[in-house]
C-alpha cells in the first residue's frame, strides 16, 4: 500500500512519516519511487518507447512496458541497491506470470533499436491491440512517497489455505487503508494518475498474496504442505519487490517484478521474476 502522492517538504519529512525514534514495529514503513503519466516532478522514464539494447543481446520476447533513468533517480529514493546510472527496461504483459524480464544497460554502451513489437504480441491484432492502447507511451514523472504494508494474512482452513500477508504490520495495514481509501491522487485511487508504476517498497498484493513472498516461495499458488502454501518459509526472506505496473487491462491488472536482493546489488537481472495479476 502506497502513501499520499506528494513531493517531500524541504527538510525531507513526510507529514505522513512519524517523526523521532520509533520503539513499536507497527510504524514501520518503506521509501518508495511512485512513477506517473502526469504531475511535475522530474522525468525519470518512459512508458513504452524505442526498445534500445547492446547489439550482442538478444531480441525481448515481450513488449516493453517501462524504460527507468537510473542516474535520473535520486539514490536514496528507495532502499534498493539499484544501479546509480545507465537504463532499465522492463518487459512484460498483463496476462501470465513469467510473462516478462528485466534488462539492464549501463551507461556509455553502444545500443541499438529493436522491432517495438514482439512477432507474437502484434499490434493488428485485436487482442493485443486493446492492452497496448490502455499503455499508451508518455514520460514518467518521479513523485517521492512512502510504502506501507498492503497484504493482510488470511487464515488456514476450513476456507482456504493460509496466505502469507506482512506480520506483524496488519493492524496498521488495515488502519492505512481505512486513512487513505479516498485520497484523490493515491497511486490506487480511482482519481490515480495514468499508469502508476513504483519502485520498491511492499508493493500490492499479488491474487491475495505477498508478490515478494511468492517470489520467495514460487509453488505458493498451486497448493500447500505446511504451515504455508507451497511448504516454503513464512517470510521473503532476500527477495524484493523491484517494481510493480498498474495498466492494461479494463478493470484492472498488475505487472510485478521481484529479484532478491543480493542479485539485484551484483546486477544479475536475469534472475528476476515476473508475476501478473488479472481476473479477467
Amino acid at each position: 500500500m502506497v502513501g499520499r502522492s506528494h513531493a517531500p517538504p524541504a527538510d525531507g519529512k513526510s507529514r505522513y512519516r512519524p517523526q523521532g525514534r520509533q520503539r513499536h514495529p507497527v510504524w514501520r514503513f518503506e521509501d518508495v519511487a511512485l512513477l506517473t503519466q502526469g504531475g511535475d516532478g522530474p522525468v525519470v522514464g518512459a512508458i513504452r518507447g524505442p526498445v534500445m539494447l547492446p547489439a550482442d543481446a538478444g531480441d525481448p520476447e515481450f513488449p516493453l512496458i517501462a524504460t527507468i533513468d537510473c542516474a535520473a533517480l535520486p539514490a536514496d529514493v528507495t532502499d534498493l541497491p539499484l544501479p546509480s546510472d545507465g537504463q532499465l527496461l522492463l518487459f512484460g504483459w498483463p496476462e501470465e506470470s513469467g510473462w516478462g524480464e528485466v534488462r539492464y544497460v549501463p551507461a556509455g554502451v553502444a545500443v541499438e533499436e529493436r522491432e517495438q513489437y514482439p512477432a507474437d504480441f502484434p499490434p493488428d491484432d485485436d487482442d493485443y491491440a486493446e492492452v497496448y492502447e490502455e499503455v499508451p507511451p508518455g514520460d514518467l514523472h518521479l513523485t517521492v512517497d512512502i510504502s506501507l504494508p498492503y497484504v493482510k494474512t488470511i487464515p488456514g482452513p476450513p476456507w482456504s489455505p493460509p496466505l502469507p500477508g506482512d506480520p506483524p504490520f496488519e493492524e496498521m495495514t488495515e488502519v492505512w487503508k481505512d486513512v487513505l481509501r479516498d485520497v484523490p491522487d493515491g497511486a490506487f485511487s480511482f482519481g490515480g494518475w495514468t499508469t502508476p508504476l513504483l519502485l520498491g517498497g511492499y508493493g500490492t498484493d499479488c491474487n491475495g498474496f505477498n508478490p515478494a513472498w511468492l517470489g520467495a516461495n514460487p509453488s505458493g499458488r498451486s497448493g500447500y504442505d505446511g504451515s504455508v502454501p507451497g511448504g516454503g518459509p513464512p517470510d521473503h526472506g532476500d527477495w524484493v519487490l523491484l517494481a510493480e505496473f498498474h495498466g492494461g487491462r479494463q478493470g484492472g491488472a498488475s505487472i510485478h517484478w521481484v529479484i532478491q536482493r543480493a542479485d539485484l546489488k551484483e546486477r544479475r537481472f536475469d534472475q528476476a521474476s515476473v508475476l501478473v495479476y488479472w481476473n479477467p
